[in-house]
């Protein structure tokens, strides 16, 4: 591989992790304990990598602040409760060994807590791979560029030597937001179109093509 960028950063839910539907089922099924009317399966995709508190407030425009925590404790219910079946996408684990092998910086910038990262980076076995992350109860949401700016600080590398890859426009105008360029990836949240529209070095359709793209490109 080549060193176009030092270090990479990786989104993880719906990126690294297969975890859409899960996210959207936790979504709706927290909405409708409470009696509230749950959001479409388009626009709950569609808040996926936003921090809980910003991911509520675009899923469910009407819902008054004050309804925030109550929704959100549901939400973690239903998605603990499903998580450890949880898996990583096909060929995801190979090529962070792959990029590990190869000498480079690896780091994860989420939505998740980083509670709820921390019991990823144990489930999948992938802690041990990345230097660095930064999560949503941390930093400011996406699309702010704290999380992006904090990781180049902690490695001393600039924005023309990082990369940002993830499944949503949020990680995409967070590089953008941040000096930084982005790969899309489109077997996640986001439609390819919508990915595209914000103008990635490359788009996706599968981890073997992102694996193939950062061999040549990287």
């Amino acid at each position: 591989m080549g060193r176009r960028f030092d270090l990479i950063v990786f989104d993880w839910d719906g990126t690294l992790m297969d975890s859409t539907g899960a996210i959207v089922a936790s979504i709706q099924a927290a909405a409708t304990d409470l009696g509230i009317v749950p959001p479409s399966d388009e626009r709950a995709s569609h808040i996926i990598g936003l921090g809980l508190i910003d991911a509520l407030r675009h899923a469910l425009p009407d819902l008054p602040a004050e309804r925030y925590q109550a929704v959100a404790e549901r939400y973690r219910h239903h998605y603990l409760s499903r998580d450890q079946d949880l898996l990583l996408f096909k060929g995801a684990a190979e090529l962070i060994a792959e990029l590990t092998a190869a000498g480079y910086m690896l780091a994860v910038a989420t939505g998740k807590t980083r509670k709820g990262l921390d019991r990823a980076f144990e489930v999948s076995g992938l802690g041990p791979c990345f230097h660095g992350s930064r999560c949503a109860d941390e930093c400011h949401s996406k699309p702010n560029p704290q999380m992006l700016e904090e990781l180049m600080a902690e490695f001393g590398v600039g924005p023309d030597a990082t990369l940002m890859i993830g499944d949503t426009t949020h990680d995409l105008l967070m590089a953008r937001n941040a000096g930084v360029a982005a790969l899309g990836v489109a077997y996640g949240a986001h439609p390819r179109e919508i990915l595209e529209a914000q103008a990635p070095l490359y788009c996706a359709g599968n981890v073997a093509e992102l694996a193939g793209w950062l061999r040549k490109q990287s």
